[in-house]
């Protein structure tokens, strides 16, 4: 299998897609959703708010001018999603109260001390398997900004990010030795299970708060 068709597969059977925790019902419609929505808006902003990006580090480490020339499109549409992204976060009010919030903080900070590692490392091709990985989970993330900002009037820019096809059509299409293929693999793959660990402390906060409330 292609090295490329590996990651996207990782992505889709570990990633927020197949996660339980941004379909359910305490996510879209049920009486602490607004909790939980704001809750992931601020988590995932301290993840991917930030400049430069996931995509702008793998941009600055481009192997050749074809590669660099695809992921200055991806960095710019990247660049809206943050800026809306900062838009929801203001919109969304103050981080909600929750029972825990110094672990939580810990466990955020060496995700994002993670990611950091994975988007700046020298080995090449991990840092664009990073970005991919981003760019791709990013679609299921939208999903959960988009209900936001319905809820809060706040519109989103329209989707500038491929799909997994198109990815695929630009990933196979550059010029990569079988070392940048595995280290691909491995950057995306470490992307996805921090986004998963972060819904899996995003689902356990919901939790804390509903007992804490109770």
């Amino acid at each position: 299998m292609p090295a490329i068709d590996t990651l996207l597969s990782i992505i889709g059977t570990e990633g927020t897609i197949a996660h339980r925790y941004p379909r359910s019902e305490v996510m879209i419609r049920g009486a602490e959703a607004a909790r939980n929505v704001a809750d992931a808006i601020h988590h995932f902003c301290l993840l991917h708010g930030r400049h430069p990006s996931v995509v702008d580090h793998a941009r600055s480490r481009a192997t050749d001018d074809a590669q660099r020339e695809f992921l200055d499109v991806l960095a710019d549409g990247f660049g809206e999603e943050r800026a809306f992204l900062a838009r929801l976060v203001v919109a969304v009010g103050p981080l909600p109260s929750t029972p825990g919030q110094a672990n939580t903080e810990t466990a955020v900070l060496a995700q994002h001390h993670a990611i950091d590692m994975l988007a700046q490392s020298d080995r090449a091709g991990c840092s664009l398997g990073a970005a991919i990985a981003v760019l791709v989970d990013w679609l299921a993330i939208r999903a959960v900004l988009d209900h936001a900002g319905e809820r809060l009037s706040v519109a989103g820019p329209a989707l500038k990010l491929p799909g997994a096809i198109t990815m695929r059509t630009l990933i196979s299409a550059q010029s990569m030795t079988t070392g940048m293929e595995r280290a691909m693999v491995f950057g995306g793959q470490q992307i996805v299970a921090q986004h998963r660990g972060l819904w899996d402390l995003l689902e356990a906060r919901s939790i804390a708060r509903e007992h804490a409330y109770q």
